[in-house]
């Protein structure tokens, strides 16, 4: 198998509008979550979620273009053309040829399929516009992209729920690891701040009430959570065979080593107990990766701020990384965070999103905090979750979990390049 790497990234967030200013924020520990600016959320049990406040599709996407894509569309194509941007790709034929692109979401136009609905049902159907379909579907962000960059590999959505960026990526990794690509676009993209959008979720009672204090309201393994917020975004990695990065000089943030998955097999929303099928995924990745659980330095955790899924991860993690993972009593331990205490989470956007973290924090040696820990619930004595501010630390590889609804679990592995 070819080693892969990762030579750009992009980011579009609640926390900055391209990934350098993405990854600032993070680092300051800046929680990009806020009333809803989008609708108006009056009268809604949850009035706040995390918006890609300023976010322009005119700027990344001819004006012509815009109307005929969603919005999760537009912001792919965004951290997309930043990411294709910073690895410099050629504008040779065969390079174009043997790119991909493979990026995922979980619930794609759910905005477009909510105006078009209110068409229907007020002016009848010969008002639907004919790009309501190519603007909703899922395949049409990676094949914009495609279309846009002259992509003429492998091109394909995944969904998986709140993996599915992160599927999106491990899937890359393989295509160009075994040699069917030299390159791939990969990630995820998402926009589900929409009135459906935030009144399903809510109805599930599965997202944070705390409309009065926004920027408090994720706070992953604190006793006080009451649910995730919802957000919008899309990140996106650029990956690439070793050997071809190397021959362009191209600027290598990191290599990704392993690539795990499971499925849980139990229920549509709660995760397994103990973390099993997490447990599984992770161990899957170690494997893939050749490493052993003391290898890994940081991991960035799905962290999403419930009452059963923090708790049940880091179950999983001490169940993978046993001793190692009670960093307290080892400085040289493993540390753990939770990046959707600043963003939100992202849904189908989060793996891909969290991957730009995990690969930047590996290149600049910064563990993001995991900010509105103010009392730790029981389930992490003992373990570091670096609370209220980043720190700097040497990493040589770190481990990133995505799991879903319907018990989808994936974790990807990230390696110092060498």
């Amino acid at each position: 198998m070819r080693r892969v790497v990762i030579t750009g990234v992009g980011a579009v967030s609640p926390c900055g509008l391209n990934a350098d200013d993405t990854w600032r924020s993070v680092k300051a520990g800046k929680s990009g979550i806020a009333k809803v600016s989008l609708f108006s959320s009056d009268g809604y049990p949850v009035e706040i979620a995390g918006e890609c406040k300023g976010f322009e599709a005119e700027k990344h996407i001819p004006k012509r273009d815009v109307r005929s894509m969603d919005r999760f569309i537009h912001l792919a194509v965004a951290a997309s053309n930043e990411a294709m941007a910073g690895a410099g790709l050629a504008a040779e034929a065969p390079i174009r040829e043997r790119t991909g692109t493979i990026i995922g979401t979980g619930i794609g136009g759910l905005g477009s399929i909510e105006q078009m609905t209110g068409t229907l049902a007020e002016k009848g159907p010969n008002r639907i516009t004919p790009y309501f379909i190519p603007a909703s579907i899922g395949n049409l962000a990676p094949g914009q992209v495609s279309m846009r960059h002259h992509l003429k590999g492998v091109s394909y959505a995944t969904t998986s729920a709140c993996a599915s960026g992160a599927h999106a990526i491990g899937e890359a990794f393989r295509t160009v690891a075994r040699g069917d690509l030299d390159a791939c676009v990969a990630g995820g993209t998402e926009a589900a701040v929409t009135p459906l959008g935030l009144a399903g979720f809510a109805a599930m009672r599965a997202l944070s009430k705390r409309n009065h204090a926004p920027e408090q309201a994720s706070r992953p393994w604190d006793v006080d959570r009451d649910g995730f917020v919802v957000a919008e975004g899309a990140g996106i990695v650029f990956l690439e065979e070793r050997d071809h990065a190397l021959a362009r000089g191209a600027t290598i943030y990191a290599e990704l080593v392993g690539y795990g998955a499971s499925s849980d097999a139990h229920h549509i929303t709660q995760p397994a107990p103990e973390g099993e099928g997490a447990q599984r995924a992770m161990k899957a990745a170690l494997r893939d990766a050749g490493l052993n659980s003391a290898q890994i330095d940081y991991v960035n955790a799905h962290g999403t701020s419930t009452m059963v899924g923090d708790a049940m991860e880091l179950l999983a993690i001490k169940g993978v990384f046993g001793e190692h993972a009670m960093a307290l009593k080892n400085s040289s331990g493993l540390w753990i965070s939770s990046t959707k205490s600043m963003t939100g989470h992202l849904l189908g956007a989060a793996g891909g999103l969290e991957s730009v973290f995990s690969v930047l924090a590996l290149h600049e040696g910064i563990v993001p905090p995991t900010i509105n820990l103010d009392q730790p619930d029981p389930e992490a004595q003992g373990l570091d979750l670096v609370p209220h501010a980043a720190r700097r630390r040497p990493l040589s590889y770190v481990l990133s979990n995505s799991f879903g609804f319907g018990g989808t679990n994936v974790s990807l592995i990230f390696a110092q390049h060498r």
